[in-house]
């Protein structure tokens, strides 16, 4: 089965070279398919100014529900894999599965790379797209991955590759040293990497880690792009998989700053009333949206309902043709803690308005009997006798956040 997008394997981020990755990934863009562009195989290498390789083009559908990734079944990597889908960082296939369990090649993640990078259109420029490619295999790469030729050019531009890379082995699954080296390159942490070479690493295999790639890897670690296992090994030839890439690239994500365009939005929830809500953002302006029937929403890493959203949530939300498809509930409003106390009132104090301040209630528990000093709510509600408090007056309080916002006087 072909991928719906050429781009099989998820895209990386850098601060530096990072432009608007939603603009330039705008959800429900054209995009050539593996069975079209991609896959054709007739490409003449001798003709590459056809153009051939930009023909076929479909659109993407969005999806987030892969009949493949469950919540229960990959919990380690079900928020990553949901969240870059949601920003089209890539796609699934046509039969509506995520193969988590594909590797990644190499041509896959420098093409992922460079387009979210934002430097897709650069890449697809005819002076890219028919730039002569230095590598051993570059005749390959030109007969077999026409389509790729410009990102190539584009990656060696960025310095996406290692400096001593002669053969780019195209086909070769992405292991995880590789993986974690391309990942530091694109965050911009070349030259942290470069200081931290001497590092020494304390993983059990970690001679097996070239002298030169330490400190990337001491990087990637340090900044919590990749661990170890739980037997205390990197296994840097282990090859990655597609739910695996996409754990690394969501913590490097992570990093970095959330940028807005019509497809994204952030903001505080200020209302919520059936199928839409409410959105205040930074600048201070409000814009009303509507949430699509099938809108995915995560809150700490889990899939909730449209009830569990509050207001008060920082949201971070993405739309795919006028109505929210994702929510990511970045900052949740912290639920207030009520409970309910009683005793005997002992004194009261006021505040320089003459509201009461402060509330000491005296009771007995198993014959042990105590005092404790509340704080009042300045709007605090008193019911019961005359709405008057005094002294060795019996109360049931109701507290919310430690905090007496109700006074019932028993008598």
């Amino acid at each position: 089965m072909t991928p719906v997008n050429e781009n099989k394997g998820p895209f990386l981020t850098s601060p530096i070279l990072r432009k608007s990755v939603v603009g330039t990934l705008a959800i429900g863009m054209l995009v050539g398919s593996a069975s079209g562009a991609f896959a054709h195989g007739n490409d003449d290498n001798k003709n590459k100014n056809s153009n051939s390789n930009h023909k076929n083009k479909s659109k993407v559908e969005y999806n987030l529900d892969f009949k493949d990734v469950s919540e229960k079944d990959m919990k380690w990597a079900y928020s990553h894999i949901i969240r870059l889908a949601s920003k089209q960082v890539f796609n699934g296939y046509e039969d509506g599965s995520f193969k988590p369990g594909n590797t990644i090649t190499r041509v896959e993640a420098i093409v992922a790379a460079v387009r979210l990078l934002g430097l897709k259109e650069e890449a697809e420029k005819d002076e890219n797209m028919n730039a002569e490619l230095n590598f051993t295999d570059a005749d390959k790469i030109e007969k077999k991955y026409s389509w790729a030729v410009g990102y190539i050019a584009v990656a060696l531009k960025n310095d996406l590759f290692d400096e001593s890379t002669k053969t780019f082995q195209p086909e070769k699954p992405a292991d995880r040293l590789w993986s974690a080296i391309l990942l530091v390159k694109a965050l911009g942490l070349e030259e942290e990497a470069k200081a931290k070479m001497s590092t020494a690493l304390t993983f059990k295999d970690a001679k097996q880690i070239p002298a030169a790639s330490v400190g990337y890897v001491a990087v990637a670690v340090e900044k919590g792009l990749i661990t170890g296992y739980n037997d205390n090994t990197f296994r840097p030839n282990q090859t990655v998989t597609r739910a695996e890439l996409a754990a690394l690239l969501d913590r490097a994500d992570e990093q970095l700053p959330e940028e807005e365009s019509a497809q994204a939005i952030s903001g505080s929830l200020t209302g919520i009333k059936g199928s839409t809500l409410t959105v205040k953002k930074a600048d201070g302006t409000s814009v009303s949206l509507t949430l699509a029937s099938d809108v995915f929403i995560f809150r700490n890493d889990k899939k909730v309902a449209v009830s569990d959203l509050k207001e008060g949530d920082q949201l971070f939300l993405r739309t795919y043709e006028n109505k929210v498809v994702f929510i990511d509930v970045k900052e949740s409003v912290k639920e207030d803690v009520v409970t309910a106390d009683s005793g005997k009132i002992i004194m009261f104090t006021l505040n320089a308005s003459g509201k009461i301040a402060t509330l000491s209630v005296q009771k007995t528990v198993d014959s042990t009997t105590s005092t404790i000093v509340y704080n009042v709510s300045g709007d605090v509600k008193i019911t019961g006798g005359e709405g008057t408090l005094s002294p060795n007056q019996t109360v049931n309080l109701k507290l919310v956040n430690n905090v007496v916002t109700e006074i019932k006087i028993v008598d």
